[in-house]
């Protein structure tokens, strides 16, 4: 992700594909929290994103454009971060005031190319500096076990942190969703879990995933 007012924060795009789901919160025992300064938005894409190169463009526009207008409305009373992954927006972190939470949403649902918004802004002062150390330490670890799993493809997934709760999102299958909640439960320093995955199918995947070379049939000559 990319922070707007103070410094870019840890983001690595990952991959997904059809069927939103915005499934519940898994609680889990520890603390920590991740993200910086004013208001900010994801970053950096990943060569073997799920995504079109078309929709990845889309994303990145959609979290500049959205990062810039709601600085201009709130300035830094606020410390918003967005995510928008597939042409869906998630919004975390810090507002004044419950009509600031909605104010941002109706911000981000006038940019172009939004599909749905998930608003996870809290109600609350802006997380201090430690706070946000700390949810980076989080979002990195899940990425490393995610990477040390050999039954998960990493960069299918894209991993946010905000005051010790995990947000995974990316396009991916069930067993995908399961064992990455499993991973993130686990880590060190996560609180809580939030799904916000696309699922796909075992066939959708395999049709994403790269196909070995075919043999070439013609004969060589010695």
């Amino acid at each position: 992700m990319t922070t707007v007012n103070t410094m870019n924060l840890i983001a690595r795009r990952a991959a997904f594909m059809p069927a939103i789901a915005l499934i519940g919160s898994y609680f889990v025992t520890g603390c920590a929290p991740l993200v910086v300064g004013g208001v900010v938005a994801g970053s950096v894409l990943v060569a073997t994103d799920r995504r079109t190169s078309g929709i990845q463009l889309e994303d990145e526009g959609i979290e500049l454009r959205s990062i810039n207008r709601i600085r201009e409305a709130l300035v830094d009373r606020a410390h918003v971060n967005v995510t928008s992954y597939n042409r869906q927006v998630l919004l975390t972190g810090e507002v004044p005031s419950e009509a600031d939470k909605q104010r941002v949403q109706e911000i981000v649902n006038r940019v172009e190319n939004v599909r749905s918004i998930v608003n996870e802004l809290a109600v609350l002062g802006n997380a201090t500096l430690t706070s946000r150390s700390s949810d980076a330490l989080v979002t990195g670890r899940v990425k490393a076990a995610m990477v040390d799993a050999k039954d998960l493809y990493a960069s299918a997934f894209k991993v946010v942190t905000e005051r010790g709760t995990v947000y995974l999102m990316g396009r991916v299958t069930q067993r995908e969703a399961g064992r990455a909640t499993e991973i993130a439960r686990t880590t060190p320093g996560a609180q809580r879990v939030v799904r916000v995955f696309e699922i796909i199918s075992e066939e959708d995947l395999q049709r994403m995933l790269p196909q070995p070379a075919r043999p070439s049939n013609t004969p060589t000559n010695n």
